[in-house]
């Protein structure tokens, strides 16, 4: 069984999308409990990856690669998880502030958060405070993480933590922040729970976060 999971974490460190599901059908086949295959091949391959990337070993495409591997893993993982209620890393709301359209680092996020195995609801891009608040809400997200690729467009970061703030929602929700021209100055100007300077980081950050709360 050890074999099988050692496989499967390689094949998706490697992106083979293809053998991915092939292991991961064996896996089941053998046995091995989804939790299991999950705990132990999925989330420490795509933590491999992260720690990879973050050191520049590998680059954007072999993430995006890494990660439609782990999707095709839990396309036939997820119906199984959810019969043996298994329960998600934590829930998580992302998006590009408003005014803002860029969305290349909050969807490195998006996807190293669901590597991570937390369940990621992506608001896209151009979102409004209220819009942030309300899904997190909805959700029961502990956390909204906001992105800015522009100096413009990231005081609007400003308004969705004293949104939460106004709404009595501070000691249950978490604020990050992050995006080419946000500082650790910034976040703490503006309120913000948390800084990252990257993807990688954001997903660590976004973990100390939920288990604080």
């Amino acid at each position: 069984m050890r074999e099988i999971l050692s496989t499967l974490s390689t094949e998706i460190q490697n992106g083979n999308d293809a053998a991915v599901r092939e292991s991961t059908r064996a896996a089941i086949d053998a046995g091995i409990a989804p939790a299991e295959i999950l705990d132990q091949a999925l989330l420490p391959a795509m933590a491999v990856v992260g720690d990879r990337f973050r050191v520049h070993e590998i680059f954007l495409p072999d993430v995006l690669l890494a990660a439609r591997a782990m999707h095709a893993a839990m396309a036939l993982l997820k119906p199984l998880l959810v019969r043996d209620d298994v329960p998600p890393s934590g829930r998580v709301v992302v998006g590009t502030v408003v005014g803002d359209v860029h969305d290349i680092g909050k969807n490195l996020v998006a996807t190293l958060l669901q590597g991570a195995g937390f369940e990621v609801i992506d608001l896209g891009t151009d979102v409004s405070p209220d819009r942030f608040v309300d899904a997190a809400v909805d959700a029961g997200a502990p956390v909204i993480g906001m992105s800015a690729l522009l100096t413009t467009t990231m005081i609007g970061m400003r308004d969705v933590v004293d949104l939460v703030r106004e709404r009595g929602l501070a000691g249950t929700i978490a604020t990050i922040v992050g995006g080419a021209p946000v500082t650790a100055e910034f976040a703490r100007e503006i309120g913000a729970d948390a800084w990252a300077a990257d993807a990688p980081s954001a997903v660590d950050r976004i973990r100390t976060l939920i288990a604080g709360r």
